[in-house]
């Protein structure tokens, strides 16, 4: 059996490099596919990152890799926390097998574990004085009010709506266009928007200062022309809380559009497409219908609505029947 040179067993070692070279190679090619958005990016580095801190022979010994993985994931988290492990993870380590830095994927199998969806229903007489907490004499405030509006409107992502800029509105038709690069599907869509949105969107692109470039700086951005981001609108949106007495998150101004989209007659399919969902688990996920929708939505729909006449038109088709011989 012919041995394999000493040279070439050290260019194979070369080749193999660190884990953190693997990652930085699995980041580029997700992000070469464009299926994948900056925060999705971010999630797959900081959970490869910290499953390595924790174990990282499981690297240069393959043969601990197993052991190391079920060891993690047995770790007692949420559910919700699992599944992020579980996604993440086994995203990185198929990568690993096609290019043949491991023979299998450790994660391989494993199934995902119900977690229930935390979905917020926030009165509207709420959310109708949150509406009058910005202060819109100011650039923030009319920032944070037609942000505030357009969440409401459409059920934009907030992370969606920090990337927008002038050029993505158009408001003489009353439209907004999600571009596939800022949607966290990488799927373009266009949503419609209200009049009443669409004039404070006007508002907020006129208090812009000349010298800042409708490409480049955001619609929703700082003082300074630089992005918001989801930590300065978290605290934005804190500080509104505390004013009203009810804790909202910028997420669930999201979950307030799909509920009250629907209570006011808005079709399901129509909810996944406004909400850029994959597919309606997804819509079912972030839409709560209470047992008083549902009560609702019986009276209208139900089938005996037309197959049975109403008492004050006259006999029932059962009351027809029932005096069969």
């Amino acid at each position: 059996m012919q041995k394999t040179p000493k040279k070439r067993l050290q260019k194979v070692a070369a080749v193999v490099g660190s884990w953190e070279e693997v990652l930085r190679e699995f980041l580029f090619f997700k992000q070469a596919q464009h299926r994948v958005g900056p925060t999705t990016l971010s999630d797959y580095e900081g959970h490869v990152r910290r499953y390595f801190k924790r174990f990282p022979q499981s690297w240069q010994d393959p043969t601990s890799l197993s052991a190391s993985v079920m060891e993690y994931m047995s770790d007692d988290v949420k559910p919700v926390t699992f599944n992020l492990r579980l996604g993440n993870l086994r995203g990185f380590f198929q990568y690993c097998v096609e290019k043949g830095f491991f023979d299998n994927n450790p994660l391989e199998g494993f199934k995902r574990r119900k977690a229930d969806p935390r979905i917020v229903d926030v009165p509207e007489d709420t959310l109708q004085r949150l509406l009058d907490l910005p202060d819109q004499k100011t650039f923030v405030g009319l920032r944070d009010y037609t942000l505030i509006l357009i969440t409401l409107d459409t059920g934009i992502r907030p992370k969606e709506a920090f990337h927008l800029t002038v050029n993505d509105f158009d408001l003489r038709h009353l439209v907004v266009t999600v571009p596939a690069e800022v949607a966290k599907t990488r799927t373009a869509r266009t949503l419609p928007i209200l009049p009443l949105t669409a004039e404070s969107l006007r508002k907020l692109i006129r208090a812009r200062p000349d010298f800042w470039d409708n490409t480049d700086v955001p619609v929703f951005c700082t003082n300074e022309g630089t992005m918001l981001n989801r930590h300065t609108w978290g605290d934005r949106m804190e500080a509104y809380s505390k004013q009203l007495g009810v804790h909202i998150r910028p997420y669930d101004l999201r979950h307030s559009f799909a509920l009250m989209y629907l209570r006011n007659g808005g079709h399901a399919f129509g909810l996944q497409r406004t909400m850029g969902h994959t597919d309606m688990n997804m819509t079912k996920r972030y839409v709560n219908l209470t047992g008083q929708d549902l009560a609702k939505a019986h009276q209208t729909a139900s089938p005996l609505n037309s197959l049975v006449a109403s008492p004050r038109k006259g006999k029932t088709r059962m009351g027809k029947l029932n005096g069969l011989k």
